[in-house]
C-alpha cells in the first residue's frame, strides 16, 4: 500500500499515515512561471495499491480549481506508471452540492466530477460527509465509500448533553436523513429517546427562506447537524427557532468548516453556543475569513486511516460507520 497526500493537504494526510503506521509516499510537485505545475511520485507504483489524499476547498494558496487538477493529474500520472489500483481520498469534495437541475438547463456538476475521476483511472472514491450521498452514489460507475461524522461526533455530543433532555435537528428539509442517522446512534449509545426536528428551507437566486420549524425541542438542548457551514446562515436560522420554540442551549455540527467572509462575525453574534467541525479542509484562520471563537475542531485523520487500512485489506466499511458485522 502507497498513500500520497498532495502539497495543500500534506498535514492531513501526514496523521492519517502516522495512523495507519506507514510514511507518507514521497512525491514532487513544481510550479512554472506561466501558472501550470507538475507532479510526480518519486517511488515505484507499479502493481502497488495506491491511495492518494487531496481535499477539494478553496483557500489562500490554492482554488478549488487549482487542486482539483492536481488530484485528477496526479491520479493519472499513477495510472500511467503502473499502479494496480488507484483510490482517491477526498475529505471534501467540491462541486457535490449542484447534484441535480433546479432550473432549465442547470449543469449537474456531481455527475461530471465522476466522469473527470474515472476518466484519469481512478478505481474507486472515498469521500466524507457529501451534500447528498444518494446522488453521490449514483453519479460514479466505481466503487464509492462514503464516510460520515456519526461516530466522530457522537461521544462529544453526549458529553455534551450530560444528562438533561436532547433533540438533533436537521437545518433543511435535505438533511433529515443524516440528522436521523445521528439521531439513531446517539439513542443506541444513550439508551434513551432523543427528540428529532428539522427546518423548512428553500433556496432561489440565493435568497433563503422557509421559517417552520417542525419537531420536539422544547426543554432540550439542541444539536443540528449539516454537512458543511459556509456563511452561517443556514445554522444561525435554525438555532434561532429552536430557541424559539423553547430549547434550552444550541449546538451546530457540521463536517466541513468552510466560513466564508463575514461566517466568523455572524456565528459570534449568533445564539450558537459551539460549533463543532472535523479538519476536513485547512482551519487556520489566515486571511479575511477567521474562525468562530467558539469552534471546536474534532481530528477525521483516525476515521480515514481505518477506511483506507479496510479498502486494503478488503474489510467492511460498513462495521466502520454504522457498528454492524
Amino acid at each position: 500500500m502507497l498513500v500520497f497526500a498532495l502539497n495543500a493537504t500534506r498535514r492531513f494526510g501526514a496523521a492519517v499515515a502516522a495512523r495507519l503506521g506507514v510514511p507518507l509516499a514521497a512525491h514532487e510537485e513544481r510550479e512554472f512561471e506561466d501558472g501550470e505545475h507538475k507532479a510526480r511520485p518519486l517511488v515505484g507504483v507499479r502493481g502497488r495499491d495506491a491511495y492518494v489524499i487531496q481535499s477539494l476547498h478553496g483557500d489562500g494558496g490554492q482554488s478549488v480549481n487549482d487542486k482539483l487538477c492536481r488530484l485528477l493529474f496526479f491520479l493519472a500520472t499513477l495510472s500511467d506508471a503502473g499502479a494496480s489500483r488507484l483510490t482517491a481520498v477526498v475529505p471534501y469534495l467540491a462541486y457535490a452540492r449542484k447534484d441535480r437541475q433546479t432550473k432549465p438547463r442547470d449543469p449537474v456538476t456531481t455527475r461530471y466530477m465522476a466522469l473527470l475521476f474515472e476518466a484519469v483511472g481512478a478505481d474507486r472514491i472515498i469521500a466524507f460527509e457529501v451534500h447528498n450521498i444518494v446522488a453521490f452514489q449514483n453519479a460514479f460507475r466505481v466503487p464509492t465509500v462514503h464516510l460520515d461524522t456519526r461516530r466522530l461526533f457522537a461521544e462529544r455530543a453526549l458529553a455534551l448533553a450530560g444528562g438533561g433532555a436532547l433533540a438533533v435537528a436537521s437545518p433543511d428539509p435535505g438533511g433529515v436523513k443524516r440528522a436521523q442517522l445521528f439521531r439513531e446512534m446517539l439513542e443506541q449509545m444513550a439508551d434513551r429517546p432523543i427528540g428529532a426536528a428539522y427546518m423548512e428551507k428553500r433556496r432561489s437566486a440565493g435568497t433563503v427562506s422557509g421559517n417552520i420549524l417542525a419537531g420536539e425541542v422544547e426543554g432540550a438542548r439542541v444539536l443540528i447537524i449539516d454537512d458543511m457551514i459556509v456563511g452561517g446562515g443556514t445554522m444561525i436560522r435554525a438555532a434561532e427557532a429552536a430557541l424559539e420554540h423553547g430549547a434550552t442551549e444550541t449546538i451546530a455540527l457540521a463536517a466541513h468548516g468552510l466560513f466564508s467572509k463575514g461566517a466568523a462575525a455572524r456565528l459570534a453574534a449568533s445564539s450558537l453556543s459551539r460549533i463543532i467541525v472535523t479538519d476536513s479542509v485547512i482551519l487556520d484562520g489566515a486571511g479575511s475569513t477567521g474562525l468562530p471563537a467558539n469552534l471546536e475542531v474534532i481530528g477525521a485523520a483516525p476515521l480515514f486511516a481505518e477506511a483506507i487500512r479496510r479498502c486494503h485489506q478488503d474489510g467492511s466499511i460498513v462495521d466502520l460507520i454504522e457498528g454492524e458485522a
